[in-house]
C-alpha cells in the first residue's frame, strides 16, 4: 500500500488512556440524553410530543404528480395548497424534474377521499395537465398503529439485542451496550427533534440501522476485551479496556469513515428526499462509535467484572524454539 499514503494516517498501534477520561464523557453524555428527552417529549402533545410528526403517524394523504414533458412548478403548488389550508403541506421534487410528491394532512371532520379530489383539482387548475401516478390515504387510526408498531420494533430490537450480549458474553457486557443502545437512540430523537427532520417510517428504519451499527461495534471492543481479560488476568480491569480499545481503534476509524462517505455522497446527490435519512445515519455513525468507547465498555467498569473463572492464557513460544 505505499502508492495509497493516506493509509498511514491511521495509525497501527495506538496508546490512548480512554478511561481516563470517563467520567468527563459521562457528565457530557448524561447532559445530552437529558436534553434529548427534553427535546423529543415536550410539549407533550400527540401523536409525537416535540418531533415533527409526518403523515405516516399524523394522517393524511400522499399524491404523487408528474406534468411531463414540463417541470413540475413546486412553489404554485405549495401556495395553491397552503391557500386551503391543509395543515403540514410538502411539495418535494424526485426522480426526474417533471415528477414531485406532495403530502399534506386531512382537516378534522372532513373525509380524506373526498379532500384529496379537491387537492387534486387544485393542482390540475395550477399546473394543467397532470398525470397521477399514486395516491395513498393514510387514516388516524392506521396511523395510530404504524406509530405503536414502529417503537415496538425499537425496543423489541434493543431487547433483542441484550439478549444476544447477555448469551455471548456476561450480563454486565449486556448491560453495558443496553446502556448504549438507549444512549444512541435518544440523542437521535435529540437531533431530529432539533433539526425538526420528519419523524416517518423511513426514519424508524433509519434509527434501526443505527441500533444494528452500534452494536457490531460494541461486540467488536467487547470480544477484544474478553480475550484479553483471559490473556492478561493479573493486568487492572481499566488498562485492558484501554488496551482493547486501542488494539480495535484502527478498524473503528476505517469501518466508520467508508460509511460515512458513503453516506455523504447519498446526502448530496441523493436529493431532499433522502437527505434526512442520510444525516440521521452519519450522526448514528459517530454517535455510535462514541457510545462503544465511553459508554458501554466504562459501564463495564463501573460494574465491575468477576475474572475468577477467566483462564492463563499460555505464553507464546518462539517461532524458532523447538519442541
Amino acid at each position: 500500500m505505499s502508492f495509497w499514503p493516506l493509509i498511514k494516517i491511521v495509525p497501527v498501534k495506538t496508546k490512548f488512556r480512554f478511561v481516563a477520561f470517563s467520567r468527563a464523557a459521562a457528565v457530557i453524555s448524561i447532559v445530552a440524553v437529558i436534553a434529548s428527552l427534553a427535546a423529543a417529549m415536550f410539549p407533550f402533545k400527540p401523536p409525537c410530543g416535540g418531533l415533527n410528526c409526518g403523515i405516516d403517524f399524523r394522517g393524511g394523504s400522499v399524491l404523487e404528480i408528474s406534468t411531463a414533458p414540463k417541470p413540475v412548478n413546486l412553489g404554485a403548488v405549495r401556495g395553491a395548497l397552503e391557500a386551503m389550508h391543509m395543515g403540514d403541506v410538502q411539495v418535494q421534487a424526485f426522480g426526474s424534474p417533471s415528477d414531485a410528491m406532495v403530502r399534506f394532512q386531512t382537516p378534522a371532520g372532513m373525509e380524506p377521499n373526498a379532500v384529496a379530489e379537491r387537492v387534486k383539482g387544485e393542482i390540475q387548475q395550477v399546473l394543467g395537465v397532470v398525470k397521477f401516478s399514486r395516491m395513498e390515504v393514510v387514516g388516524p387510526k392506521v396511523s395510530g398503529e404504524l406509530l405503536g408498531k414502529g417503537l415496538t420494533a425499537l425496543f423489541l430490537a434493543i431487547g433483542l439485542m441484550l439478549v444476544y450480549i447477555w448469551f455471548r458474553f456476561e450480563v454486565q457486557f449486556g448491560l453495558g451496550a443496553v446502556i448504549a443502545l438507549f444512549h444512541d437512540v435518544i440523542l437521535t430523537f435529540g437531533l431530529i427533534a432539533v433539526t425538526r427532520t420528519e419523524f416517518s417510517l423511513t426514519t424508524i428504519a433509519a434509527i434501526l440501522t443505527i441500533i444494528g451499527y452500534s452494536m457490531n461495534d460494541t461486540v467488536v471492543v467487547f470480544d477484544r476485551l474478553r480475550e484479553n481479560l483471559r490473556k492478561y488476568k493479573r493486568m487492572p480491569l481499566r488498562e485492558v479496556i484501554d488496551l482493547s480499545i486501542n488494539e480495535t481503534l484502527s478498524r473503528t476509524i476505517i469501518t466508520g469513515l467508508t460509511a460515512l462517505l458513503a453516506l455523504g455522497g447519498l446526502a448530496v446527490f441523493g436529493g431532499p428526499s433522502l437527505f434526512s435519512m442520510s444525516l440521521i445515519l452519519m450522526f448514528g455513525i459517530v454517535i455510535g462509535t462514541y457510545s462503544s468507547i465511553y459508554v458501554a465498555a466504562p459501564v463495564i467498569l463501573l460494574w465491575g467484572l468477576s475474572r475468577t473463572h477467566e483462564e492463563e492464557a499460555e505464553p507464546l513460544k518462539p517461532a524458532n524454539q523447538r519442541f
